[in-house]
């Protein structure tokens, strides 16, 4: 399948999103990874799933984790800590049907620093742009 457009060569200033997230180094790489992960599982993006995937492997993710990540609520393979980032991924990922409720972020503000918010913020927020990039300019993952 042929991408609709290579943005990066046709606008490379739109690419100045990469360093949204690039400062954040209060989170934990794993944890960034299955936020990202699961943010394309909503937006049902094959090729950020596939990068992400990828990316989560080589920092030492099991496949387990990454397998049953779009049903964490059902497992115990998640910290709680990593519950409270997955709840308000998906919240911050839905916020049109439900915002954010008060009680997603209470959650997770008991697991994280303002600071570790932030990047947890902004790790959402890039990746639902990267995924509706990829998206609409028809990127897919190598065969």
């Amino acid at each position: 399948m042929k991408p609709r457009m290579l943005l990066k060569e046709v606008n490379p200033a739109a690419l100045a999103m990469v360093g949204l997230e690039k400062d954040g180094a209060s989170l934990d790489k794993k944890l960034k990874e299955l936020v990202k992960i699961r943010t394309s599982q909503l937006n049902r993006c094959a090729f950020c799933l596939h990068i992400h995937a990828t990316d989560a492997r080589k920092l030492g993710e099991t496949e387990v984790r990454i397998y049953t990540l779009n049903s964490w609520r059902e497992t115990t393979y998640f910290t709680p800590q990593e519950r409270a980032a997955l709840a308000l991924t998906e919240a911050v990922t839905l916020v049109a049907s439900n915002h954010v409720p008060g009680d997603v972020y209470e959650e997770a503000a008991r697991h994280f620093s303002e600071q570790e918010i932030s990047e947890l913020l902004m790790a959402i927020i890039t990746i639902n742009s990267w995924n509706r990039i990829a998206i609409t300019t028809g990127l897919t993952p190598p065969a």
